[in-house]
Formats: structure tokens, C-alpha cells, sequence
């Protein structure tokens, strides 16, 4: 792992990181053939693709229902315990972060509010192929369903035999998934951002996948609704000598075994501690049944920073602006107020960052590369639109389109304020005065804009007068 040395004063930038950034150009534009591959040609293209890129042939790319029926048959007992307490708890959190609709009144009887409306077709990326992973299942579809979404569609890659894990068809199951199709990449997500003959488009595609996954998902945002470009997943453990170098040697292990590229990042004040922790590695990784992967990430993406002290750390841990955060201090939930940058925390000693990727309850979909400076981890919000609800009154009308009539005048904006003074002009003076022949030869220009704005912006008595007329007239 590289070490970065801050001297008093110092502050790690991302220059110190080994990030690379955005998705490399040339698989951007492998995407962009793929996509429109699939724009042109739907189900033949995939066909095409997924012989080409998984090596299987595929006729039908939806599984049919009864697979889906009888996957719980499939699995063992302990593993479908566990399924469904992963899946009882993930739900719990979930459902707490529900919003209502709701609205607001003002004096003049103006309505306001937001309508919250779920998506109705959402798309869940499910990695697959080689490697199986129904904890994503779970962590996708569940909120989705607690958002109320009617249609929840898994795309995962098939296996080389064309079918589906068994445990991955489990989690789809328990989670709720109402469609499964057996087909990934970047063509996948062309799928389900525009349709095929076999496959209706959805509205909204979330989950992790390989680099050809996010850059399609990047060029398909805005056709569809997206969650985020999700990188290497990433951790970074903050601890001090009361921490157990073994157990945040294991805990840096655990992302390091995701894959070659995952980052891990080692933050403390106490240099010795660090090398403890390096020659805790080195015994674990020996060990590993992933120690190619896990040895490369490390070497290659490990980051230890030692600080000068704890202010320093922290500092630090806000520039790292980690997926995932673990505080392995004595004051660990004493330091939670000064982290502003991370996609899941973990507090304590006890609080091992697996147990949130499968158990915890708050969702594993977190933002990557830093992005946390920004980002939130998936939730219900990522699968509900929330809509404006705006609803004026004749005298809220009247109280409020002088300061429009104002405002757009400046911006030079002709017809919104004619809009709103067309309106004063009813209530003022009755329906006919706005008919086309009454209006015919006006100085329109003195009704949108008129020379006493300043007097009339604020609200007075004769405006108020004059909506409360107009609504006893109505």
C-alpha cells in the first residue's frame, strides 16, 4: 500500500488518491455501439451480444414465471434464513424513509404543496456471470417496492448454461421482482432505457456494474432516470491504537477481494499502528481464496495516510469522500458530527462494514469515487417524482402578480407578465375587458407592465379588498 506522511499542518488533496475518474473513453464509445445496436435492431441485437460478450445463445430472454415461483424451492434452509432477514430488515429501513404528499394554505387561501408519485417501471442491474450477487437483488428491488413501484424488472447476465443462480433467482423472490431477463452489459441497459420487441423500456435503472454498465447507463441518463455511475467499490477505515490491526486488516481485505480496482484506504495518526495493520495483511492475504484480486487492489489502490492528528484524519477522510467509512476509535460516535463526506458510516469497533452490505438494513448502492461529496446512497426517493402543486386564489392572484409583473419586466419578459396582468384585469374589471375586441388597439404593454409596479408590489389594502371581492363573487 502507498503511504502518504502529512506534517503538521499538512492536508491530503486528491492529488495524494489514485483515482482515475470518469469512465475511460474508448468503453464509452463501445457503449455507444452497443446501444445503438440495440436501438436499431432490439431483440436481434442482443442475441448477438450475448453470444459475442457471455458466450450464450438465448431465445427467450424472460424467465418464465414459474422459474420465478419455485426458486425458494431451490436453495438451502440457511441461506433462505438468511435471505429473509436480510430482506425483513432492509425493508424496515426502507419503509421508514417514506414521504408523504403534502400541502399548505396561506392566509389569502392560496394552496400549495408537493404530490409524491412513484415511478411506474423501474430496472434493477444485477451483476451475474461469473460471480452471484443476491444481496444486490434485495438492495435495489425492496426499495423500489416500498416507493410503490408496479413494475420491478431484474436484467442480469445468464450464466453459461443460459439460466440464472439459483440464490440470485431466491433474492428476486423474496424482494418482489415482477419480470427477471437474462441479459447484462451495456446492452441491458439499452434495453430497459428503450425497449425491445421482448423487453418494455422502464423509467427508472439503478444498480452496480462493470465500466461498459456505467458508461451505457451515463449515455442513456436522461432518456430514463439513472441512480448513479457507480465506480470500484471503495473503503476507508479511520482508527487509532485502541483499533485491532488484524480485524481493520481483514476489514480493508473485504473490498479489496471485490475486484483488482477497489480502493482502500487506511487513515490514522499513529504510524506503527500502520505497520501493524500492513503486516496483518500480509498474514490474511496469504490465506485468501482471492489473494490475486485482493493482493493487486491493495498494491495497487491501498492508501495509507498517517496524519499529524485526529483534526488532520478527519480532514482527510472528508477529501477521500469514501462509499464506505469505518471509525475504529474510542470516540467513535464522538467524531460522527465532524464526517460530512461518506456513503455509509460505521461506527464502533463492532459495526463491520459486510454486515451493511447484506444484513444492516440501509442500502449497500452507494456513491463511489468520491462522489459522496455530493451523492447519497440509493433509497425510496430514488424511485418517487415529486410534483409541484400550486393552486392561487383570486385574492392570492392579486397579491402576488405585481411582484410577477415586476420580475419578469426586468428579465424582459413580456408575456409572462401580461399573463399575470390579464388576470388582475378580470378581477378588476370584469371578463368582457379581456375579450379579443376590447383588447383590440390596448396599450398591452401598460397592462404587463405597469408605471406604478412599485406602488403595487406591496401588498395593500386595495388588492386585498379586491381578491376578497372577487371571491365572494365566485
Amino acid at each position: 500500500m502507498k503511504t502518504v506522511q502529512l506534517g503538521a499542518g499538512e492536508r491530503l488533496t486528491v492529488l495524494n488518491l489514485n483515482r482515475e475518474g470518469a469512465v475511460p473513453l474508448k468503453i464509452t464509445r463501445a457503449a455507444q455501439d452497443i446501444i445503438e445496436g440495440v436501438r436499431a435492431s432490439g431483440d436481434e441485437a442482443l442475441r448477438r451480444y450475448c453470444k459475442d460478450f457471455d458466450g450464450v445463445e438465448v431465445d427467450e430472454f424472460r424467465l418464465p414465471q414459474e422459474r420465478i415461483d419455485v426458486a425458494l424451492d431451490n436453495i438451502d434452509p440457511a441461506f433462505l434464513a438468511a435471505l429473509e432477514k436480510a430482506a425483513e430488515q432492509i425493508r424496515d429501513f426502507h419503509q421508514r424513509e417514506v414521504q408523504q404528499s403534502w400541502f399548505t394554505t396561506r392566509a389569502d387561501g392560496t394552496m400549495l404543496g408537493v404530490k409524491v408519485t412513484p415511478v411506474r417501471a423501474a430496472g434493477i442491474y444485477v451483476p451475474g456471470g461469473r460471480a452471484q450477487y443476491p444481496s444486490t437483488v434485495l438492495m435495489n428491488a425492496i426499495p423500489a417496492k416500498v416507493a410503490g413501484v408496479e413494475r420491478v424488472v431484474m436484467v442480469t447476465p445468464p450464466q453459461r448454461d443460459g439460466g440464472i443462480s439459483p440464490y440470485t433467482l431466491a433474492a428476486a423472490k423474496v424482494a418482489g421482482v415482477d419480470e427477471v431477463y437474462t441479459v447484462g452489459g451495456a446492452q441491458a441497459i439499452a434495453a430497459l432505457a428503450y425497449g425491445t420487441q421482448s423487453i418494455p423500456r422502464v423509467e427508472k435503472i439503478t444498480g452496480p456494474g462493470n465500466a461498459y454498465v456505467a458508461a451505457a447507463k451515463r449515455l442513456v441518463s436522461g432518456e430514463v432516470g439513472i441512480d448513479m455511475i457507480a465506480g470500484p467499490s471503495e473503503v476507508c477505515v479511520l482508527a487509532d491504537a485502541s483499533a485491532n490491526p488484524a480485524v481493520v486488516a481483514a476489514d480493508l481485505m473485504a473490498q479489496a477481494e471485490h475486484d483488482p480496482l477497489a480502493a482502500c484506504y487506511l487513515v490514522t495518526c499513529d504510524a506503527q499502528f500502520a505497520v501493524e495493520v500492513e503486516r496483518a495483511v500480509e498474514v490474511l492475504v496469504a490465506q485468501s481464496p482471492r489473494e490475486d484480486i485482493a493482493r493487486t487492489s491493495l498494491d495497487n489502490e491501498g492508501v495509507i495516510v498517517v496524519a499529524a492528528d485526529m483534526d488532520a484524519a478527519v480532514d482527510a477522510v472528508n477529501t477521500i469522500a469514501p462509499e464506505h467509512l469505518e471509525l475504529h476509535c474510542e470516540n467513535a460516535m464522538g467524531l460522527l458530527g465532524s464526517i460530512r463526506n461518506a456513503g455509509a458510516i460505521f461506527v464502533g469497533a463492532w459495526s463491520s462494514e459486510p454486515l451493511g452490505d447484506y444484513v444492516a438494513g440501509p442500502n449497500h448502492t452507494l456513491p463511489t469515487g468520491g462522489t459522496a461529496m455530493f451523492s447519497s446512497p440509493l433509497s425510496v426517493d430514488d424511485f418517487v417524482k415529486r410534483s409541484s402543486v400550486i393552486c392561487y386564489t383570486p385574492q392570492g392572484l392579486m397579491n402576488d402578480a405585481p411582484a410577477t409583473q415586476a420580475m419578469a419586466r426586468r428579465e424582459g419578459l413580456w408575456a409572462h407578465a401580461l399573463s399575470a396582468g390579464l388576470r388582475r384585469r378580470v378581477l378588476q374589471q370584469g371578463e368582457d375587458s379581456v375579450s379579443a375586441d376590447a383588447l383590440q388597439g390596448e396599450d398591452l404593454t401598460a397592462v404587463a407592465w405597469p408605471d406604478d409596479e412599485v406602488a403595487v408590489v406591496t401588498t395593500g389594502a386595495s388588492a386585498d379588498a379586491a381578491g376578497a371581492r372577487a371571491d365572494k363573487e365566485a
